[in-house]
């Protein structure tokens, strides 16, 4: 009795303090969230954050995920005790977890746009967002497990961090964009910066059970240098921005890729048709498009049996297939000339095929030209090849990128396309051999 005790007299003082500062000046209020950050430098190794890959991580993540959003009010209990979305499907999807002793007690789902957009992209408007260019991808999905909510930031603050650096170094994401509760936005507004995507708050989002809410994006670009001004005079256990920028904690652990994709899919066939049949209706709920749409991307056989039947498409218009893995992968062509000798200029490969690949390139290419290219694949993969750039859609929206056709491709190039291609997880990917016909 005496321990309830203490704990609801604890309760009570933050509740106080909260509406307290609640009353003052939004700049003089910021200031003084911003004093609560306190940081664990380091943290018990009985914690480790990683990708949630395996069947017991994933369900473990749905269903702290669900009895977080109950417990708040954002959706109704489900029989299957988990909170799962179309969008968790989506190989460009990355749930990352929170373990203490081997069990999961927070998460965090990043959802990178996609064929399916993002979800707050139904109520918010994201043109301003676009038109500074780079990867957008939504903040979703965040919980903690019952027994830490009120642990500080034991969780939440390794959870962010490993966010930050996913995004920042694997994830090729440059804007994070979220939708919270407005009891939640000024969190992320004094903590991490986030600016508004509109003054209004949304009355009625039915993503969260027709709960309110407020739209708010953070450039990660940018971030740093403001989290450098706020932070970086601050005691080490409070300095956000040495916390994010250089602080190494061995709890987390990092995705290993063989080669330079910017996604790590973990559904196999299996477990898309455990999580999204068996053990919940999501694939049959879908929209005629949406249904489609999954099957653009999930194009093998085996996910196939496991997918919706769609319709046939009418017409003979050719529909985009949408890759389960995407690049970024560091390359320089050599052009010849006879006037100019040769020039070396550097591009970045963002999309493959056998026949050719699409890049992006700081300065104007001459088209129509062989060049000698050098493509690095992954850490010791190098492809050496002969291209063509073929087409310059600098005018169509896609400033600086062009597509390229190979005059023949080389025994690596061919390993790491077949990989990609036929892959179903990014585990697939470090023997990339037994993909080859």
């Amino acid at each position: 009795m005496l321990a309830i005790a203490r704990l609801s007299a604890r309760r009570l003082i933050r509740l106080v303090i909260r509406r307290l500062i609640s009353w003052l000046p939004r700049k003089q209020r910021f200031r003084i969230l911003r004093s609560f950050v306190d940081c664990n430098l380091a943290p018990t190794p009985r914690l480790v954050l990683k990708i949630a890959e395996t069947k017991e991580e994933l369900e473990a993540c749905f269903k702290v995920l669900h009895d977080a959003y109950v417990d708040s009010g954002f959706m109704e209990p489900h029989p299957s005790g988990m909170r799962v979305t179309v969008y968790h499907a989506l190989p460009t999807t990355t749930t990352l977890c929170a373990l203490f002793d081997g069990q999961v007690v927070g998460t965090i789902s990043l959802i990178r746009e996609s064929a399916l957009g993002v979800p707050l992209q139904k109520i918010f408007d994201l043109s301003s967002v676009r038109q500074k260019k780079g990867q957008i991808a939504e903040v979703s999905a965040l919980a903690v497990h019952r027994k830490f909510r009120h642990k500080g930031g034991v969780v939440l603050f390794p959870l962010m961090k490993f966010m930050y650096e996913y995004c920042t170094t694997f994830f090729d994401t440059r804007h994070l964009v979220i939708a919270v509760n407005p009891r939640h936005i000024e969190m992320y507004e004094s903590f991490l910066f986030f600016q508004r995507l509109s003054a209004n708050v949304v009355d009625n989002y039915d993503f969260v059970n027709g709960a309110p809410a407020i739209g708010a994006t953070l450039d990660l670009r940018e971030a740093p240098g403001i989290f450098r001004k706020h932070y970086s005079s601050k005691p080490p256990h409070r300095n956000l921005y040495a916390y994010f920028t250089e602080v190494k904690l061995p709890n987390i652990k990092f995705p290993n890729r063989r080669f330079f994709t910017t996604n790590d899919p973990v559904l196999t066939p299996e477990l898309l048709d455990y999580f999204f049949n068996i053990r919940t209706n999501t694939l049959d709920n879908l929209s005629d498009r949406k249904k489609f749409l999954l099957h653009t991307i999930y194009d093998l056989p085996a996910y196939k049996a496991v997918l919706p039947s769609i319709q046939e498409v009418k017409g003979n218009a050719e529909i985009r297939r949408h890759q389960r893995f995407s690049v970024k992968c560091p390359a320089r062509i050599v052009v010849h000339s006879d006037s100019r000798g040769a020039s070396e200029m550097p591009i970045v490969v963002v999309e493959v095929s056998l026949n050719g690949f699409k890049a992006w390139a700081r300065r104007p290419l001459p088209l129509d030209m062989w060049c000698d290219t050098v493509i690095q694949l992954g850490r010791s993969d190098v492809s050496r090849l002969i291209s063509m750039p073929v087409r310059d859609k600098s005018d169509g929206g896609e400033m600086g990128y062009y597509g390229f056709k190979l005059k023949e491709a080389d025994t690596a190039w061919r390993k790491f396309v077949s990989a990609l291609y036929k892959s179903t997880i990014y585990s697939d990917l470090e023997t990339p051999t037994r993909f080859m016909q």
